[in-house]
């Protein structure tokens, strides 16, 4: 005859092993984007890296334009959209942490504008950041590494504006070699980067090794109407 089986001793290390998993999973959510969150010390303009090629499958190269759309006056963001990976969301706002790290978004599916840099259509580099998963599945910027060089971007600004971007390139980074002068700093015109997380998972420090970083710049501008946001 077989042996009984201590059903509640099997089941108390089935429930111990759900947890165990959840807490790694979990740790995409709120250390994967801190793995590109520098200090905003910036290193010199001479000390920026060359971007690498793009990380899509189907890049081509286009290169940031010798004359760029028409600046907006500055009004936060308040929706994006990337028709290319189907993204439709609404925009919160970043700061920095106490440490001076950039924060990152609280909610997987809403991405952040770091709001102490120029807003999206003003002369500078404007940096919207989201989440690229969590335990519960893909969130907002789950699909950012497939973005090419020529996909659009549109941001919706609190006036009623709105800022169109086109991709030029895409990057991954270590998180050691994240570049902060090429992601934050001022380039001679309106761009816009969008940073995920992304690369290796790392389950024993439920760390993603690198970074993602698409690079944009701005083509067009519609004036501040009634915008209607995240309508077609």
């Amino acid at each position: 005859m077989d042996e009984p089986v201590d059903s509640s001793a099997g089941g108390r290390r089935w429930w111990v092993l759900a947890v165990v998993l959840v807490l790694v999973a979990s740790g995409c959510l709120w250390v994967g984007l801190r793995g590109h969150q520098v200090a905003l010390t910036l290193p010199p303009r001479s000390a920026r890296p060359v971007l690498p090629p793009s990380v899509g499958s189907r890049a081509r190269s286009v290169a940031a334009p010798t004359a760029p759309a028409a600046g907006l006056t500055r009004s936060a963001p308040v929706a994006l959209k990337i028709p290319a990976i189907g993204v439709a969301v609404f925009v919160s706002q970043l700061g920095l942490n106490p440490d001076g790290t950039v924060q990152v978004p609280t909610d997987v599916q809403e991405p952040g504008w770091y709001r102490l840099g120029p807003a999206p259509g003003q002369m500078g580099s404007a940096v919207i950041l989201g989440h690229v998963d969590s335990y519960r599945g893909p969130a907002v910027f789950f699909q950012l590494r497939s973005l090419v060089a020529g996909d659009r971007v549109e941001v919706s600004l609190a006036d009623g504006a709105v800022a169109k971007f086109v991709v030029t390139s895409v990057a991954m980074y270590p998180k050691d070699q994240f570049p902060a002068q090429q992601v934050y700093g001022s380039h001679g015109y309106s761009g816009l980067q969008l940073v995920t997380c992304g690369g290796t998972f790392d389950p024993q420090t439920g760390h993603y090794l690198s970074n993602i970083v698409a690079y944009t710049s701005l083509v067009a501008t519609t004036p501040a109407t009634t915008n209607a946001g995240l309508k077609s």
